[in-house]
């Protein structure tokens, strides 16, 4: 049984590759660069020029203290410049051209796309601010919604396949990167997560699509759909025994493929269930009275039908409540050769009708506790 399903799901931004860009000082915004929320930007793109009083004046400091030739201080103070957050590149411009720097330009530190932009021309800024808030789509979320009656086998980094509506033809190759832990009260359902490349950004939050989420093949005991009789509170089938005979037999089912449903208890496998006409049999049991077999009771059978018995003739030597002694022929079928030993009686009325001397055919198995005999006749014509 294949244990592939599909889905429906929509493609969301990667919550994992998101980028803020915060003000590292205080200071005024003196020029904001051609940019709004929904644009989609290179690393290092501009986006604010800021006026940083307190840079600017650690900055003199720093040219100030170097320009007397003092290594230790002016390490100092080089190292202020750095605990204040100012960028590297802005330090060693002031190094070079030996000019503070009080205006900075903040850029975005990686590509995708503005979800936020909260800076303005002339406005106030304190350090720690949040000015803008952006989105990867190197690669992109698709959540799907997954009944949670099916959801058992799926696991975290199994491949799925995608077909969107907006690619008709095309299927797009992913993993699942989670299954989130809460189930939606409304739909039943859990939402698997899928990871999808984002090649050229064609993939957009909020597109449609259709999931196959495929896994590997599992054996399973398999009856055709149509054998099933549902009543509502139980489930059965027809057992088609010798003879023309009918029984029904209580199953409990599983997953479903196709024209074929999973038992999980109830039958064995070699059983012949009916898959016509089981309904009509079923009235005529149900008229007669007849007894559906249980669960637990196709384990019992199996258990009696694969017993192996050994059959031989012999005579009684001993015979007691518990046991009983016999000179019997050979068993080719476990290597025994002609013998005399005792066997164990599990039931005195096997004996029944028997004594010492009687030449009797017997069958007898080997549990653990020791040979013991099953069925025991007299042989016809002594």
């Amino acid at each position: 049984m294949a244990s592939s399903l599909t889905a429906t799901g929509t493609i969301d931004f990667n919550q994992r590759d998101v980028a803020i860009v915060q003000a590292r000082a205080g200071g005024f915004v003196q020029r904001v660069y051609g940019r709004a929320p929904g644009d989609v930007v290179g690393a290092g793109a501009p986006l604010a020029d800021i006026l940083a009083p307190e840079w600017g004046g650690a900055q003199a400091e720093f040219l100030a203290v170097r320009r007397t030739g003092n290594a230790a201080l002016t390490q100092a103070a080089r190292q202020r410049l750095v605990l204040l957050g100012m960028p590297s590149g802005t330090i060693a411009s002031v190094e070079r051209t030996g000019r503070p720097h009080n205006v900075v330009t903040i850029s975005t530190p990686t590509g995708g796309v503005i979800k936020a932009l909260d800076v303005r021309t002339g406005m106030t800024m304190t350090a720690g601010q949040t000015l803008a808030e952006v989105n990867g789509l190197g690669t992109v979320w698709l959540n799907a919604a997954v009944p949670e009656a099916i959801a058992g086998p799926l696991k975290p980094g199994q491949s799925v396949q995608a077909t969107l509506a907006a690619f008709p033809g095309e299927t797009l190759s992913g993993r699942v990167s989670a299954i989130l832990p809460q189930t939606q009260a409304d739909s039943r359902t859990l939402t698997v997560r899928i990871e999808l490349p984002n090649r050229g950004g064609r993939l957009r939050p909020g597109m449609f699509a259709t999931v196959s989420l495929g896994g590997s093949t599992q054996p399973a005991l398999l009856v055709p759909s149509e054998a099933l009789i549902r009543t509502g509170k139980r489930t059965l089938v027809m057992l088609a025994l010798d003879k023309g005979r009918y029984r029904p037999a209580e199953v409990q089912t599983g997953r479903e493929a196709g024209d074929d449903t999973e038992i999980l208890a109830g039958l064995n496998e070699g059983e012949k269930i009916v898959a016509s006409g089981q309904f009509l049999i079923d009235s005529e049991a149900s008229l007669s009275g007849v007894e559906a077999r249980p669960i637990g009771g196709a384990a019992a059978a199996e258990s009696a039908s694969t017993a192996a018995l050994y059959e031989t003739v012999g005579k009684i030597e001993q015979i007691t409540a518990t046991s009983v002694t016999l000179s019997h022929g050979p068993v080719p079928a476990i290597g025994w050769p002609a013998m005399t030993m005792t066997f164990q009686l599990p039931d005195p009325k096997i004996a029944r009708g028997l004594k010492t001397g009687d030449r009797v055919r017997f069958g007898f198995d080997r549990p653990p506790t020791g040979p013991t005999v099953r069925r025991m006749t007299k042989v016809a014509g002594q």
